[in-house]
């Protein structure tokens, strides 16, 4: 479906410039199974430096190998700063005489952000130094990293807790982090437990001794509101922001730097130093990262997620085929995402019809196909079909009724076995898949062991096919999902099978299928995902 215009944004007059700081490769990995490789760093700092963002955090340097040999690669940076991150000295030891400290600075990093305690009950109870040590520690720790020439940044970690408890001693810390020549201040939710009204209240005293451009802000997610009180924290001054790709990090995360972008330019109007250009890279960059951490992508992640613009319900997309403002906040090509119809038991007319313009499929409103086809729809949801997220199947479905679709091959039979056996002194279960199937008007029957029965079948259809489609070479099953309809009717009860598919191209698709029987509901979505792609491919039968 094309695009049809969009509304601008309200904001006209140019706001103060937010810098913008990513510690995905330090604080993100903190994620549990998050575990980046050498490789990971260095691509993901690359993405994080075409995308535009001011600072990017590498890692400790001495913390551990990756970390020591990410920073001893030195990327070279086209628009950010490599930052380098680790603690102040430690009590009782002169800056120049602290191995931690020598080895931020000897990382060539142009940048040091050091973490320190502002909450008094850390420094007594965590560092067991006094107060007032702590103030050294801080003032000389940066004092030396900016005698070295470097750029210092000071994290004040449990600053929002520390301030509530004792705020004479928590403001005193950032002034000894402003004594010792520190550029940046960061202001950290670091147990990630404070509102966005308490940010902005504290964050507008903090203003009144340390200017707002000296300022920044770091929040953790614990209360899901990093994001707002990062967001807060700019409207109380701050000038920069500290946050994460996909809001990655320890416990529940960090600030997502994916939701804070579009937010702060297209909704506040702020200047972050990214283009219009930039900015429709932001879904690029989510999904990159989720890539090297082969995890999928959330569906419903804001802005870049897959159903963020995404319209279901019939009048939604009746009205949305009219007028985009009508159920969309803003115009989801600006962040590189785009629209998407979905076609389910709720939909109607206007679904139907927007999707079947999605994939070449053009029919006047008074086509009685589309009501045909919108009752098939609804009529196999009720089986147990379910056409919201797998696209290809209702692609398929459409076409079959509409202009009809190449025979790529028949199944004659197939048959599956499992078998639990010892094999080497190991209790093994092992799936066999016989298949006939006719392909080109020649019987192909073959065998195929795989690790589940799905695979075996799976590599069985491939076996017969693939002589007369070598394009099927390059067919990947990335998510299998199995859903049982009825949980009170026990293992008779039908299933619901869904496949998602990529190929070399970076296509992605997801087929259905439905059945008393999951082998048979898998077989009816393989069958599905392998038309699809043949069917794309321009493969004729």
């Amino acid at each position: 479906m094309a695009a049809k215009p969009h509304y601008q944004g309200m904001h006209t007059v140019p706001a103060p410039r937010i810098f913008l700081y990513d510690s995905t490769l330090r604080d993100g990995q903190q994620t549990q199974g998050v575990d980046f490789s050498v490789g990971d760093k260095l691509a993901i700092a690359g993405e994080l430096d075409h995308l535009g963002i001011d600072y990017i955090e590498a890692g400790w340097p001495g913390a551990n190998p990756t970390d020591d040999a990410v920073f001893a690669a030195a990327p070279s940076f086209k628009r950010a700063r490599l930052v380098a991150f680790g603690m102040t000295r430690r009590p009782g030891r002169a800056a120049a005489d602290d191995p931690g400290l020598q080895r931020l600075i000897d990382s060539g990093a142009p940048a040091i952000c050091l973490v320190g305690k502002t909450w008094d009950f850390h420094v007594t109870v965590a560092l067991r130094t006094t107060p007032d040590e702590n103030l050294r520690m801080i003032e000389d720790s940066l004092a030396a990293c900016v005698a070295a020439g470097r750029e210092a940044l000071f994290d004040a970690e449990h600053f929002f807790d520390g301030y509530k408890a004792n705020p004479s001693y928590a403001l005193a810390c950032l002034e000894a982090a402003q004594r010792g020549g520190a550029r940046w201040i960061v202001l950290c939710d670091t147990n990630g437990g404070t509102l966005p009204h308490e940010v902005e209240a504290i964050v507008g005293e903090v203003a009144k001794l340390i200017p707002g451009g000296q300022l920044g802000i770091h929040c953790h997610n614990d209360t899901e509101n990093a994001v707002a009180n990062s967001l807060a924290a700019v409207r109380a001054g701050v000038r920069q922001v500290q946050g994460t790709l996909n809001g990655l990090g320890e416990r529940c995360g960090n600030a997502n730097l994916i939701s804070l972008l579009p937010t702060l330019m297209l909704k506040l109007g702020y200047e972050t130093g990214l283009s219009e250009a930039d900015l429709a890279h932001v879904t690029h960059a989510s999904r990159f990262v989720d890539e090297r951490l082969n995890r999928t992508p959330n569906r419903h992640a804001p802005y870049v997620g897959e159903n963020a613009f995404a319209h279901k319900g019939g009048l939604h997309v009746s009205a949305v085929e009219k007028d985009p403002r009508s159920y969309e906040h803003m115009a989801p090509e600006r962040i590189g995402n785009h629209r998407k119809i979905l076609v389910s038991d709720q939909a109607g007319r206007a679904n139907v019809m927007a999707l079947l313009d999605e994939v070449g499929l053009t029919l006047t409103a008074d086509d009685p196909r589309v009501g045909q086809l919108v009752e098939q729809v609804k009529a196999r949801e009720m089986q147990g079909y379910t056409y919201d997220g797998a696209e290809a199947s209702f692609e398929l479905l459409a076409r079959g009724l509409l202009q009809g679709l190449p025979r790529y091959f028949e199944l004659d039979s197939f048959r599956v076995i499992d078998e639990r056996r010892w094999v080497g002194g190991r209790l093994v279960t092992l799936s066999e898949a016989t298949m006939k199937v006719r392909v080109a008007g020649q019987v192909q029957m073959t065998v195929a062991e795989g690790n589940g029965p799905v695979n075996a079948l799976d590599l069985a259809l491939r076996q017969a096919l693939l002589a007369a489609y070598p394009t099927l070479a390059g067919l990947q099953l990335t998510d299998y999902k199995v859903r049982i309809l009825e949980s009170g009717a026990g293992t008779g009860a039908t299933t619901r099978v869904m496949l998602e598919c990529s190929d070399p191209s970076r296509r992605r698709w997801t087929t259905v299928g439905a059945s008393t029987n999951v082998i048979e509901a898998s077989w009816q979505a393989l069958s599905d995902a392998i038309t699809y792609k043949l069917w794309h491919d321009g493969v004729n039968a």
